[in-house]
């Protein structure tokens, strides 16, 4: 179906799967992986309880033991396993960040995770409410979401409205507005809210900030790196986490792969006010053997037909995808 106001809409369910595999040699997968392929000598994979779990180390953000973690399926079992190694209540975790204690908002736990990844898990700290005069049409608020039904605040743009309000900051969870409760609520649908209030009226915004960290606590040093480098897994694979299907163990991602998802998600949050690397990717994934934009366009509302991109989005996205195919980032 060609790009047009007649495009359908279709809907999709958010869930991560992340299942258990063997690949070269690496332990990979949480709970019972397989794959629709057979392996090297043309037999299927073993039983899934033949297969080892991968582990994975953790700590809460602002100071806690470390942890291990295994068997889970989806982005909220992840989330109640942390919540089981400290003895707290799953709601009561924000987000996660891989391999740094700190609201680094280029570390979030997305769409893949490396095998030696470690993950901190930032959980509510304290609540505040905000009155806001909106006095321009943006803003200025970036917003993205954990997968679980929190959505947060991942940029300030400066010199926004948002900006001079300073007790809004990177990290809030946003769980009200005009004391609508909006937990649950996908950040699009977030975005789009905080986009639609009137100008030159004030509304009210309930937050809640991450708990902070302690200055004395500092990274663990296997598997971090850099802050100039925003790649995601320190091993030869990564557990990429899938909107639809199995969650699969993969190699790191290409320089293809990498500058097409860093432009998707800029163009996410140019046109609608968020960014998601999970949802990029996807994308990604879909335009990459499509041959025209109408047949990406197509592709998008069957996979992703509740987001109900614009069509000058749609053609961004495509012309960004085939800039990265010829290397013309």
């Amino acid at each position: 179906m060609p790009l047009g106001p007649w495009r359908k809409k279709n809907k999709s369910t958010k869930e991560h799967l992340v299942e258990n595999e063997e690949v070269s040699g690496a332990h990979a997968g949480a709970g019972s992986l397989h794959k629709s392929t057979v392996n090297g000598a043309g037999l299927p994979p073993p039983p899934a309880n033949l297969r080892p779990k991968l582990v994975f180390h953790t700590q809460l953000a602002h100071g806690s033991p470390t942890g291990r973690i295994e068997g889970f399926s989806n982005v909220k079992e992840l989330y109640a396993k942390i919540a089981e190694a400290f003895n707290i209540s799953p709601p009561e975790i924000l987000f996660c960040t891989l391999n740094t204690h700190k609201i680094d908002m280029d570390k979030l736990l997305g769409g893949q995770i490396g095998l030696e990844d470690f993950i901190f898990a930032h959980i509510k700290g304290i609540k505040k409410e905000v009155e806001v005069y909106k006095s321009e049409d943006a803003l200025g608020l970036t917003i993205t979401d954990n997968g679980a039904g929190y959505a947060f605040i991942k940029r300030i743009k400066e010199g926004s409205v948002a900006d001079g309000v300073k007790v809004i900051c990177v990290g809030d969870h946003i769980e009200c507005i005009n004391g609508c409760n909006i937990v649950g609520t996908r950040h699009y649908e977030v975005a789009r809210m905080l986009k639609d209030l009137p100008r030159d009226k004030s509304f009210t915004l309930k937050l809640v900030e991450p708990m902070k960290a302690f200055e004395m606590l500092e990274p663990r040093s296997k598997g971090a790196k850099p802050a100039s480098d925003n790649k995601i897994g320190t091993g030869k694979g990564t557990l990429r986490l899938r909107s639809k299907g199995p969650a699969t163990v993969e190699e790191e991602p290409t320089e293809f792969e990498e500058k097409a998802v860093k432009k998707v998600d800029d163009l996410l949050e140019s046109y609608m006010g968020i960014r998601d690397t999970e949802l990029a990717a996807t994308m990604v994934e879909v335009g990459r053997d499509k041959k025209n934009p109408d047949e990406f366009a197509m592709a998008l509302d069957e996979t992703l037909g509740d987001f109900a991109f614009p069509d000058e989005f749609v053609f961004d996205v495509w012309g960004a995808i085939g800039d990265a195919k010829q290397g013309r980032f």
